[in-house]
């Protein structure tokens, strides 16, 4: 009798393929079930391949179709890079995917349900420009004084009040600018309303409201989005995180990826407390932590991880690789900022020449404004460079102003710069009087600024024009005479630019670079000083420093930013660096007060978020990373002596490898030369001052840039001193107090 056999199992179905080459908690990530998530994913460990990963596992597996998945990024180039992976994993047709930005998912579903929404089949969406243009149409039309009530603050506290969900009737005003602020938010909404518009902020609060109210409309999104992804969470404003809760319902699964020690935007409304409360109000049950970092070598990320743990509003994580441990990081402590731009200069030559591609090196800065002193090094050294997310020095838009009122104070018959400046900062002097002074000038055969002096206008346009004419006569009789840097300084004042962008939400920027104009004005009278003219070329001494400074500018605002596709040096900020990375990273001006910023220091978080970007920044180098700072530096149009930043504390120094405490000039070195005849520190503390501090007597023991620690105010530089004998006293700028006068014959001092 032959014995009966029992079937043989079904085989287990294979894992896709595109779950091979998973690490175990990206693997868990992914596969998770339907439930809401947390995956806090640290700098490199490969968040958008688990994001896309698990988009295509949910469709695989048939939990959802393409239609039912929605999927939340912060640009549209990450939101096309998410549907590239997803149509090499899977061959499904991504169009029609809800996978985009906020604004874009949110401007879809108005337009599904304008009616609804109480908007017309055609709205059109306001950028920041047509925004800011239509508050000062409406504010013309009630007669309010644009100088007591500046149009971009109008602009900017409506744009708050949106994010945080809240309409004119539901503000709160606390004073009468808020209270007049709120009866225009009110205007402003109406006058949107009649024409059919809506700003950036309105698409966002608009779909909140729109979901909020129709019950049938949320939950049909619920019952559609089962699965809600996010990416870069620590991101979302308060406004982002409701909207969410909303789609999701009572039942939905958010699987929202971040990382708090990468969250820089706070500034932008952005809050880590939104991670916190997900994990409270979708009952996570468990944060998944993506710690193994597939770009850096184990220095950089051990650096970073020390650095990072000293933060205490973190959710906790520690970064970790398979790879070498590779260098340590180098520190260089120059003299000058002009130093330290040129030892980056040297550097990147010996990069080059050891085959690494220009493109694949970064030099990060903290503020747009340092970004001048490295652009003059690479322009005198030949070097091709690209600014990555903005624009070179001498292109910057506050830039440009400032060249034009200069250039128009030198030669008043340069009508470019009077086109471009007569009616900026904003005069009331409009298209028409503009046509009707350039039809003038035409007529007559004379220059623009003629015609204005002619000035034949009747009513406001003829008052504004007369005026700019007064203005700019005021200030050629007063700069006459004045070095360059005070010509300088005097024309950004009263053209009435730093006025303009104080009153800008974001102007801080644009104003460090009109001061860094002032500092490059003084650099180049030290250069100009030292000039040798080519035999046969033109005797630039003839002219006078203003036009000299002028054509300067010029030569470094032409073509000598790298084509798009050549390999070109990358600058930008550590903001821009954010998801980015390269095989050589320089991080630039590692000071106290420069970085981590000044404004920092008295703000809530303020310090910590500082401390993120510096994790940022740090992050993005695969394999050798430079923490340069100076001594000294040009800031605000004079010598700054400048304290360590407090990071370098909070690194091991045995991942340090300090080169160069302080970095000579090499005689051979023809681009250093030219580049600041002040380069090294025999001159570093008299650049760019009028007046030179001095010391209280020959034979004192201290010195202008001395490092000092004191018993009570911890370390410090001395920066300026006066006084003699039983009266002398030193002003030191301490690293956590900040700047002190201390009488020295109590001070008790230390040198270090």
């Amino acid at each position: 009798m032959i014995p009966a056999t029992s079937p043989s199992p079904p085989a287990a179905p294979a894992a896709p393929a595109f779950l091979s080459g998973l690490n175990d908690e990206q693997l868990e990530a992914v596969t998770l079930p339907h439930q809401s998530a947390l995956i806090l994913a640290g700098a490199g460990s490969g968040k958008t391949r688990v994001l896309t990963t698990r988009m295509a596992w949910l469709i695989q597996t048939g939990q959802i179709s393409p239609m039912s998945l929605l999927a939340v990024t912060f640009t549209n180039k990450a939101a096309k890079e998410m549907m590239t992976r997803l149509s090499a994993m899977l061959p499904i047709n991504t169009r029609g995917m809800w996978v985009g930005t906020f604004h874009g998912l949110c401007n879809r579903m108005l337009r599904a349900h304008y009616r609804e929404a109480g908007l017309p089949q055609m709205f059109q969406i306001l950028d920041s420009q047509d925004q800011l243009a239509l508050v000062k149409r409406l504010m013309k039309a009630l007669n309010i004084d644009t100088e007591q009530y500046d149009p971009r603050q109008a602009q900017w506290f409506i744009a708050a009040q949106k994010e945080e969900g809240k309409r004119a009737d539901k503000v709160e005003p606390y004073d009468d600018f808020s209270r007049r602020m709120v009866g225009f938010y009110a205007e402003y909404d109406r006058q949107c309303q009649r024409e059919g518009v809506v700003d950036f902020a309105e698409l966002l609060l608009r779909s909140y409201e729109l979901l909020a109210r129709n019950d049938h409309l949320r939950e049909h999104y619920a019952g559609r989005f089962r699965h809600i992804l996010v990416d870069e969470f620590q991101d979302t404003n308060r406004l982002q995180y409701r909207w969410l809760q909303l789609l999701a319902g009572q039942h939905n699964a958010i699987f929202a990826v971040g990382d708090d020690d990468q969250s820089i935007y706070g500034w932008r409304g952005a809050t880590t407390a939104n991670m916190q409360e997900l994990q409270r109000d979708f009952h996570v049950e468990k944060v998944i932590k993506l710690e193994q970092n597939y770009r850096s070598h184990g220095n950089i990320l051990d650096a970073a991880n020390a650095l990072i743990g000293h933060n205490r509003k973190r959710l906790g994580k520690s970064l970790w690789t398979a790879d070498a441990k590779g260098e340590p990081l180098r520190v260089f402590e120059a003299a000058t900022d002009y130093e330290e731009a040129a030892y980056v200069v040297d550097e990147v030559r010996s990069l080059r020449n050891e085959g690494t591609q220009l493109a694949d090196i970064a030099v990060l800065y903290r503020s747009n404004a340092q970004s001048r002193v490295i652009e003059h090094a690479l322009f005198t050294a030949g070097m091709p460079y690209r600014v990555y997310g903005g624009l070179r020095f001498f292109e910057r838009q506050e830039i440009k102003h400032s060249l034009a009122y200069l250039r128009l104070v030198a030669n008043q018959e340069d009508d470019g710069a009077l086109l471009r400046i007569i009616n900026f900062p904003t005069r009331g002097i409009g298209n028409r009087s503009l046509e009707q002074l350039q039809g003038m000038a035409k007529e007559a055969g004379m220059s623009l600024w003629a015609a204005a002096c002619a000035n034949t206008l009747s009513g406001k346009a003829a008052t504004s024009i007369a005026a700019f004419v007064k203005l700019i006569e005021a200030m050629r009789s007063a700069t006459a005479g004045l070095p360059l840097p005070e010509v300088i300084g005097h024309v950004v004042e009263h053209s009435g630019l730093k006025a303009h962008y104080r009153s800008e939400k974001e102007g801080a920027d644009r104003i460090e670079n009109l001061d860094e104009l002032i500092n490059a004005a003084a650099v180049f009278v030290d250069e100009r000083a030292t000039w040798v003219p080519a035999e046969g070329a033109p005797i630039e001494e003839e002219m006078d420093e203003l036009t000299a400074f002028l054509a300067h500018a010029a030569l470094e605002a032409g073509e000598h930013q790298a084509l798009a596709g050549a390999d070109a040096l990358q600058l930008m900020t550590v903001h821009s660096a954010k998801g980015l990375e390269f095989h050589a990273v320089f991080v630039t001006g590692l000071e106290e007060g420069l970085f981590p910023h000044e404004n920092s220091m008295t703000e809530a978080d303020g310090v910590e978020e500082e401390r993120r970007l510096m994790y940022v920044a740090l992050t993005r180098a695969r394999r050798r990373l430079y923490l340069l700072l100076a001594q000294s530096r040009m800031l605000h149009g004079q010598t700054r002596y400048n304290v360590p930043s407090r990071f370098f504390q909070e690194l091991p120094e045995a991942l340090l490898q300090r080169v160069n405490h302080v970095r000579q000039a090499p005689s051979n070195s023809a681009y250093a030369r030219q580049l600041s005849p002040s380069y090294g520190p025999a001159r570093a503390a008299t650049r760019g001052a009028t007046t030179a501090p001095a010391m209280p007597s020959r034979d004192s023991p201290w010195r202008i840039g001395q490092a000092v620690t004191h018993a009570r105010f911890g370390a410090g530089v001395i920066v300026n001193a006066e006084g003699g004998g039983n009266d002398a006293r030193v002003q030191v700028n301490f690293r956590d107090s900040g700047l002190k006068w201390l009488m020295l014959e109590y001070a008790k001092l230390t040198p270090v």
